[in-house]
């Protein structure tokens, strides 16, 4: 019987944020919560980690850097939950900072690594890190965290997924492929050729791998949503967005994975079996500018983040599953993704 891995990395923070004056004792991290990772500016230094406790309501900002007494690093990009572990990816700094996932004390720093964007798990001793700027996957070892190896896929990579023993590699700029990993012998056994630019990945509860592509930085080509069939590695289905300026990002599924949802002009939802692309937005934007999202796997609460100017502190503002705002509250500079403490767990098959 093999294992995949089932990735609820979703997401959220709340509630009124304050610079932390004093060393936090950590009691806040007990109970359940949401990291945010606080990108900061670029070359600047000055990504942090956030949490938003269940328990006391508020947000903790700048915890790296309080507990452990340095700086987390230039534009931690991505996080992975395994077990009692949480792994940062530090996209500018080159590195991956290991962290309890209760006390967010330092385990190790994996360091020499070219861009690191995301992680994703093969198993409990193996994990995946994608490259922005390198031609090869990294291979971690999660029992010393080492660099095991590489796998060159020849060219550069954002999004992944795994399942059914493979795992799916999004060529993100200036690319059109997913890339088809074995991940028992490391190999890349396949590609599918999808829309330009595919910048977010999920898979939903068929195992149908839903890629959404932006079309290019310069929007010269239509976005696209695409389902694959991780069965046979063919599309199934393909969505192509009206107009050549839509911008599509940051595909998200909920904790049931029926329901689909990105940003493009606000908040847009999507069931799995709908026949075409939302007309409405689900959430306007509003005068906000939306930058990544987040459902809750419990209860499908939806969670936005808003960079404001990408120079002062940013928000996240807090949605119940109907689309009725709850709260808006401030965060450190350019809140990005954001996973819920107790965020995934490995899937039979």
């Amino acid at each position: 019987m093999k294992k995949s891995l089932g990735l609820f990395l979703l997401i959220t923070a709340i509630v009124s944020c304050k610079k932390i004056q004093d060393k936090p004792t950590g009691t806040f991290l007990t109970g359940d919560g949401v990291f945010i990772i606080d990108e900061g500016n670029f070359r600047s230094g000055n990504g942090s980690l956030s949490f938003y406790s269940y328990d006391s309501s508020k947000v903790y900002n700048d915890l790296f850097s309080s507990i452990n007494g340095r700086p987390l690093g230039d534009v931690p990009n991505s996080m992975g939950i395994l077990d009692n572990k949480a792994y940062i990816i530090v996209n500018n700094s080159g590195k991956i900072e290991v962290i309890n996932k209760s006390t967010l004390k330092s385990i190790a720093t994996v360091n020499g690594l070219i861009s690191p964007r995301n992680i994703s798990f093969v198993n409990y001793s193996k994990a995946y890190i994608t490259s922005m700027y390198s031609d090869s996957i990294i291979i971690l070892s999660l029992k010393d965290y080492s660099i095991s190896g590489y796998i060159n896929i020849r060219r550069s990579s954002e999004s992944i997924a795994i399942t059914g023993g493979k795992a799916y590699v999004a060529n993100w700029v200036g690319g059109k492929e997913v890339m088809v990993i074995n991940t028992e012998t490391d190999e890349v056994i396949d590609s599918i050729e999808v829309g330009v630019e595919p910048e977010s990945m999920v898979t939903d509860k068929n195992q149908l791998l839903w890629v959404l592509c932006n079309g290019g930085w310069m929007r010269e080509n239509f976005a696209e949503l695409i389902g694959i069939n991780t069965s046979i590695d063919e599309i199934e289905k393909r969505f192509v967005f009206p107009a050549k300026l839509a911008s599509p990002s940051c595909l998200q599924i909920d904790g049931s994975r029926e329901t689909l949802y990105y940003l493009e002009n606000g908040v847009q939802r999507m069931g799995i079996a709908a026949s075409g692309l939302p007309t409405v937005p689900f959430i306007p934007q509003s005068g906000s500018y939306f930058y990544k999202i987040g459902i809750n796997p419990a209860n499908g609460d939806v969670f936005v983040t808003d960079a404001v100017d990408y120079q002062q502190n940013g928000l996240v503002i807090y949605y119940n599953k109907d689309g009725t705002l709850v709260s808006t509250h401030s965060t450190d500079i350019i809140p990005g993704i954001m996973y819920f403490k107790v965020a995934f767990h490995l899937q039979e098959e």
